[in-house]
């Protein structure tokens, strides 16, 4: 038998992370350790009181190890990280941010390992530093062999950076459909904890308080909502450096009790069995994992079309999709689903099959799985270290 594929999971995030967290942890737990070895490893800064990934990865059972820095550009990660791959006879490192794809284009020049970076999106582009940041990630990434983009609109922006057609592949998130179930028999015990009456109509949106997330907008389509249903309600689990922006927000709509910041919750699957409508307003996505968990959960989808959101849903077929940047919009929708729940209950059903017929874990998994392999065994032509001169192809990238 030969020896598995020894792969790094390279990352670097503040606090309870999102997404890519879940997407890292549990393909790690969930590798045929037969075939591939598989450490996680993440940059922490010791200053982020709130960082939480060490216990997940601890209860998952994962390969998990910290390099520990004093500001995000502390030098002392280096040789910590040159060592990590050479005792650990890492070949592949996996990346998944600007900051970890330079570094593991580095190691490729200097250590050989093979750089892949998966790619969830450049959010929060408000900044000069953002902007300067995001358009140098897009160069480095130009000259990785392999590129894993959550959605066509990903695929397509590091196309025009200069990546290689025929190196990115799109592989949208999955989810393990057989953890993600709903229990409607929970349904009146989790209202009465969150203090919900049978009657109320729930709302409920999950991601972190930041500016791409637009609850602004979301907070403002259930005030409008609630001029003609007032038993409409808004509960939002998550937290983030937006919220005293959005607790002002709250106060000048004058919500009260009518919108519920619920902070950061590990019981979001939970919480899904008090909704009656799950909303993504967000203006910029990846490939959304909120909306995945919604519709294996079967809670009615209102979901803006950005990112692979509307690749994961159809609209008026798994939930409703509307334009981004719009508080009436996403108003009108909720009122759809309101006024016919026999409608939107058919939605959410055709959602979970959906889901378990093409965006589950294992069978994302198997694709991401495969491009290790063909890394590890293609003949080694390290192009990648090169740096050559940017240029935009015309042809477009296909999923595989």
């Amino acid at each position: 038998m030969s020896d598995p594929i020894r792969v790094l999971e390279l990352r670097s995030v503040r606090g309870t992370g999102g997404g890519p967290e879940k997407t890292i942890l549990q393909g790690a737990q969930r590798a045929d350790r037969s075939r591939f070895a598989v450490t996680v490893c993440y940059l922490r800064d010791l200053r982020d009181r709130d960082f939480s990934i060490d216990r997940r990865a601890r209860d998952l059972g994962v390969d998990y190890v910290e390099i520990h820095e004093r500001n995000s550009y502390d030098p002392r990660i280096w040789p910590a990280l040159r060592t990590l791959v050479r005792e650990r006879r890492i070949q592949i490192v996996h990346a998944h941010e600007y900051k970890t794809n330079l570094l593991a284009w580095l190691l490729a020049r200097r250590d050989g390992v093979i750089p892949l970076s998966t790619v969830h999106g450049w959010f929060g582009r408000d900044t000069w530093r953002e902007r300067v940041y995001y358009a140098a990630d897009k160069r480095v990434l130009a000259r990785f062999p392999r590129l894993i983009a959550v959605s066509r609109e990903l695929a397509a922006d590091l196309i025009e950076a200069g990546c290689e057609p025929d190196c990115v592949t799109v592989i949208p998130n999955g989810i393990d459909h057989r953890l993600f179930t709903r229990a409607p028999e929970q349904r009146a015990a989790i209202r009465q904890l969150l203090g919900a009456a049978d009657e109320d109509v729930i709302v409920g949106a999950v991601g972190r308080l930041e500016r791409q997330k637009r609850f602004d907008l979301l907070m403002e389509a259930i005030a409008d909502v609630r001029r003609r249903n007032p038993r409409v309600r808004l509960f939002i689990a998550g937290d983030g450096g937006l919220r005293d922006e959005l607790l002002d927000v709250h106060r000048r709509l004058g919500l009260g009790n009518a919108c519920v910041f619920l902070g950061h919750r590990g019981d979001v699957r939970v919480l899904h069995n008090a909704f009656d409508v799950f909303v993504q307003s967000s203006d910029r996505e990846g490939s959304p994992n909120v909306v995945l968990e919604a519709m294996a959960l079967e809670t009615p989808i209102v979901a803006t079309d950005v990112g692979g959101t509307s690749t994961l849903v159809d609209d008026g077929v798994h939930g409703l999709i509307v334009p981004a940047g719009s508080s009436s919009a996403l108003a009108q929708a909720i009122e759809r689903v309101c006024g016919d729940p026999a409608r939107a209950a058919s939605r959410a059903r055709a959602a979970r099959r959906r889901v378990e017929e093409e965006w589950s874990f294992d069978r994302r998994m198997d694709r991401v799985e495969a491009i290790y392999e063909e890394l590890a065994t293609k003949p080694s032509v390290p192009t990648f270290l090169s740096w050559p001169a940017r240029r935009r192809p015309a042809r477009p990238v296909a999923q595989r």
